[in-house]
Parts: C-alpha cells; structure tokens; sequence
C-alpha cells in the first residue's frame, strides 16, 4: 500500500512536470527494487487513470465550454490528437519491451532537455485563440515522440508550443488539455483487463494508486499554471540534465 501511494504521488507530480513521469516510475521501481501489483502495466493504468481525473477536474470549465460553447479550440485538441494516438496504438508495445532500459532513459533525459532549452529562445505572444491546425498538428507530432522513455509528453508538446511563439501558459494549457484524450485512450485501452478480470487484482492498491496521483496531479497542474507566468522551462533543463548525468554515474561506477 505505501508503495502504491509513493508511486502514486510520483505519477501525479511527473506526469505534468516537463520530466518524464515514465522514465522516473521505471527507475524508481529498479531503485528502490519494487516489484508485484505495482511494477505490472495495468497498475501504471490505475496511476493515469488518477492523472486524468487530476486534469479534468482543474480544467471543467475548459472543456465545458468546449463542448457547449466555442467549437474551434476542441477542433484542435481532437486533430493534435491523432499523431499521438497513431504512435500509442502501433509502437506502445515496442516501447514497453525494448525502450525501458535505465542508459537509454538517462541519455534520453538529457538529450531531450536540450529540446526544451531551445524553445526558451522564440518568442512568446500567441494565445490559445491565435492557434491554427498547423500548430495543433505540430503539437501533436511532439506528443508522439513522447512515447520514448525519458522525452516528456508536457515537456515536448510545451516546448513545441513555445517554437510555434505562443506563451507559456498558453503552451502549457494547450499541453495538459491535449493529454486529457490520450490518457483516457490509454486507460480505456488497458482498463478493459481490469474489468474483465478484477479477482486477479487488489483492487484497494489499486484505489490507493488512483487516489494519491490525482491529489498529487491536480496539485502539479495549479502549481505549474501559476509558474508559468513567471518562469521558464530551465529550472527543469537543469533536474534532467543533472539526473541523466547521476543515472549513468551510478550504472558505471556500481561495482
């Protein structure tokens, strides 16, 4: 149960910081040496489906007046969608089995910052409302490099936004709206085994992973709104650079 909940939390906090919340539960359950229930894949649906709970209840009103009112900016979301979903559905499986190992996910932490570090250099003035399909698509291409252990889905659907001059927080809404569609796909996709099947699972750990990331993600999504009126992406340049390095540090000079 305490494992459930610490993954749990960590999910809610790295899944929308520009981190990689894959990369930190893959070499949290190596570092800590958790194994069972809470290193199987329809646990880390359990911890999305707590994830989608956290963004759609911050962004209700959003998505109400989407669906109710001005069409355009749900258009959008619906079409950065697809590349994502096209790359979740066809290589999901090929990410699972060969892109999970810790040096690839450290090189990859730290390539990929350098990505967020070059997207502070554009210039930010566009709003939600400036957004057209090409942005939408372009967005959504970024969503799908996502897949990689260790890029980031907020981290390179922001940047990605940031290229395309819109402000932060504009960027950064776009990012947490956009990743409501995805998880939700992954999660009916997963979810169904756990219906099916529900004696093969402790459904309180379960709860418990569910509960904790949502408290933890709705938390983030605040904080991180709020912190990009002020700051850029570089405090979290430096945390993937400085954890990539530490990783391989420690793979190489283990005896």
């Amino acid at each position: 149960m305490i494992e459930a909940i610490f993954l749990g939390i960590l999910q809610g906090l790295t899944e929308f910081l520009p981190v990689s919340s894959t990369a930190h539960l893959i070499l949290a359950t190596k570092l800590f040496h958790l194994s069972g229930m809470v290193d199987t894949l329809s646990f880390d649906v359990a911890l999305h489906a707590g994830t989608l709970i956290a963004v759609v209840a911050f962004f209700y009103r959003d998505w109400l007046e989407m669906i109710f009112g001005d069409h355009r900016l749900l258009i959008l979301l619906i079409a950065a969608t697809i590349p994502g979903g096209i790359a979740g559905y066809f290589l999901n499986h090929f990410a699972e089995k060969y892109l999970r190992n810790p040096v690839l996910i450290a090189i990859i932490l730290i390539l990929a910052s350098l990505v967020l570090w070059l997207s502070e250099r554009s210039r930010k003035r566009r709003r939600l409302q400036d957004l057209y399909m090409s942005d939408a698509l372009l967005i959504g291409a970024a969503q799908a490099i996502a897949i990689l252990p260790g890029v980031s889905r907020s981290g390179f659907t922001i940047a990605m936004g940031l290229f395309r001059n819109m402000t932060r927080e504009a960027a950064a809404r776009f990012s947490f709206l956009l990743s409501t569609p995805l998880i939700a796909g992954a999660v009916a996709m997963h979810g169904f085994k756990i219906i099916r099947h529900p004696g093969e699972f402790d459904l309180s750990i379960m709860a418990a992973g569910v509960i904790s990331s949502a408290l933890s993600g709705f938390l983030v999504i605040g904080f991180l709104m709020r912190f990009f009126k002020k700051y850029s992406l570089m405090p979290f340049v430096v945390y993937r650079i400085i954890l990539g390095v530490v990783i391989l540090l420690l793979l190489f000079l283990a005896p």
